[in-house]
């Protein structure tokens, strides 16, 4: 489905109506910037379904805490039940980041518990994005952190159809470079089974359905899903895309091209600490770099490769990393829900990362290049950011001034 559906057992009342009217009249018209006014509990949710209903554009919802943001995925998905509504938030259920206190000569190594569920919902999210039109998506700050090239992302998909030609061995080779694992016992997410000439795969997007692929020779024979408790035929498919596993994916020459770059980047590093009397700093970058290397050669990652991220996308020294905005279309719609709260959190999320990162980087533990490893700067996140909607009761004078028309529902 291309289009949005709005499902509600009730229509506009009192200011709504007016206010769903014009700022969907200044967004067909180009208005960049407008504010929606309205206090707790005055329908904006419901008013920010109908905008959307009739500007029909993929839009971006952004939050300012995952709680919001997971109540405001579930108000849009009982209004919008044909459509994709999806939910993308950090993974992390606790997060102790990478850090050097140098003067206590401590060295804080990352420590995080990975949440598997909502690591899927930010596949699915971004997969969505390249399958339809009519996707919501509701996301904290952690739509403006780093993320792998969707171009990248995108080539590595591996589309399937019936009676096309790929041998088993051959889907299995390619399953093993989007970083999933064989596991013929426990069969979780990002898994994959043999039996025969049939291979089982739980995708990174996938729910309790697995994707069973049946093989007839070096043709593909069937594609069907599968009820991952039960065994049951679900459904028979004319057509299956599996996405990697990992937003952070490439392929082997560009892969071969970056440890290239890593390695001579260590050099120089090296060079620069011995240059400075700093031995232990030379020694240490030297054997963290060759050891994530190894590790990225072999199996595609490591641990901390998103401190890599800029060198394995291709981007040059000091640029824009991606993020989920760069995953959104062009003509994508942007709603700031308590805008005078998460505008200054989004504000205030690059300059943080980069105190931490300067002492790992001083002291040998990352490569200059990690500094590329962070969150948009504010004025990179204006840039990208499209035609936006503020939602406020109170609005600071930042959406004040930048805001083109403002309507109170």
């Amino acid at each position: 489905m291309d289009k949005f559906e709005l499902v509600a057992p009730y229509a506009p009342t009192g200011d709504q109506p007016e206010a769903i009217e014009k700022l969907t009249e200044g967004i067909q018209n180009g208005l960049k910037e407008q504010v929606l006014l309205g206090v707790t509990g005055s329908g904006k949710t419901f008013t920010m379904a109908n905008i959307i209903e009739r500007v029909n554009r993929p839009t971006l919802v952004l939050a300012h805490n995952k709680t919001l943001a997971a109540q405001l995925c579930s108000e849009f998905r009982e209004f919008f039940p044909n459509n994709a509504v999806e939910y993308f938030v950090s993974y992390y259920d606790y997060y102790q980041p990478e850090a050097y206190v140098p003067g206590k000569d401590v060295y804080i190594e990352k420590d995080a518990s990975i949440n598997d569920e909502i690591d899927k919902l930010r596949h699915s999210a971004t997969s969505s994005l390249f399958e339809r039109r009519d996707v919501i998506i509701v996301s904290s700050v952690s739509c403006i952190f780093s993320l792998g090239d969707p171009e990248e992302y995108q080539k590595q998909v591996i589309s399937l159809r019936p009676n096309m030609q790929l041998s088993r061995d051959g889907l299995i080779k390619r399953l093993v470079a989007l970083q999933y694992s064989r596991s013929d016992i426990g069969f979780e997410r990002n898994n994959f089974r043999v039996r025969g000439d049939v291979v089982e795969i739980l995708t990174a997007n996938s729910g309790n359905e697995a994707l069973r692929i049946e093989f007839f020779g070096d043709e593909v024979d069937r594609l069907t899903t599968v009820d991952t408790v039960t065994g049951e035929l679900t459904a028979r498919l004319n057509y299956a895309a599996i996405y990697p596993s990992s937003h952070y994916v490439t392929d082997e020459e560009k892969r071969k091209k970056a440890l290239t770059e890593i390695y001579d980047e260590m050099l120089e590093r090296v060079e620069f600490f011995e240059s400075q009397g700093k031995l232990i700093e030379a020694q240490r970058i030297r054997e963290r770099t060759l050891f994530d290397m190894e590790q990225i050669r072999e199996i595609g990652y490591c641990s901390g490769v998103e401190n890599y991220s800029r060198v394995l996308s291709g981007r040059a020294p000091g640029s824009t990393p991606y993020t989920l905005l760069d995953y959104m279309p062009e003509d994508f719609l942007l709603f700031v829900d308590e805008s005078h709260v998460t505008i200054p959190q989004v504000r205030g999320m690059s300059g943080g990362d980069t105190a931490r990162k300067k002492n790992l980087i001083d002291y040998g533990f990352r490569l200059p290049s990690a500094y590329d490893n962070r969150p948009l700067r504010f004025e990179e996140f204006l840039q990208k950011k499209g035609q936006t909607v503020y939602v406020s009761a109170t609005p600071a004078q930042f959406e004040k001034e930048r805001a083109e028309q403002r309507r109170s529902r």
